[in-house]
């Protein structure tokens, strides 16, 4: 073995600022969105309709404004935007190894976070969910709710 050999790190230790970035594609965020789903729905059977039973308010969700589905929309709004500020990823992106990085290597900000989950996925969500099939053809895999607030997701 040569000296270099013997002192040369492993490839698998590149300081983060030389490591490539891989970025989640599609298909990775499809599936760990959907177990983020399963996680919500649960929560919400788990926590919202017993509260309801508890003091008899109804758990129609008939209308946009229903009590059971503003408490519905609260948890899983809550539910994305307090995992990605407090772990960069939710269960589903842990599940799957993705994360949600700023562009520009800074920390998620509360702003960054909620302009990301709540006002980019909104938008997404209403444009017959056109915003999340960017993911499929950006060259950075950014859905648009990821270009509105600059950051990106990659895989650990």
């Amino acid at each position: 073995m040569t000296e270099m050999q013997a002192t040369a790190p492993p490839a698998d230790h590149f300081p983060p600022a030389e490591r490539p970035l891989c970025y989640g594609g599609f298909w990775l965020r499809f599936w760990a969105y959907w177990l983020d789903v399963i996680v919500v729905s649960s929560l919400n059977r788990l926590i919202i309709w017993p509260l309801f039973r508890l003091f008899d308010w109804p758990l129609e969700r008939d209308g946009l404004f229903a009590p059971a589905a503003i408490a519905a929309a609260a948890v899983f709004y809550a539910y994305f935007v307090l995992m990605t500020k407090a772990f960069g990823q939710t269960l589903g992106k842990m599940v799957f190894g993705l994360k949600v990085v700023d562009e520009r290597g800074a920390p998620l900000t509360w702003l960054t976070v909620l302009f990301r989950e709540v006002i980019g996925k909104f938008i997404s969500k209403t444009l017959f969910f056109i915003g999340f099939l960017f993911v499929a053809f950006s060259e950075k895999k950014k859905g648009m709710h990821d270009q509105f607030a600059d950051t990106i997701v990659v895989r650990e």
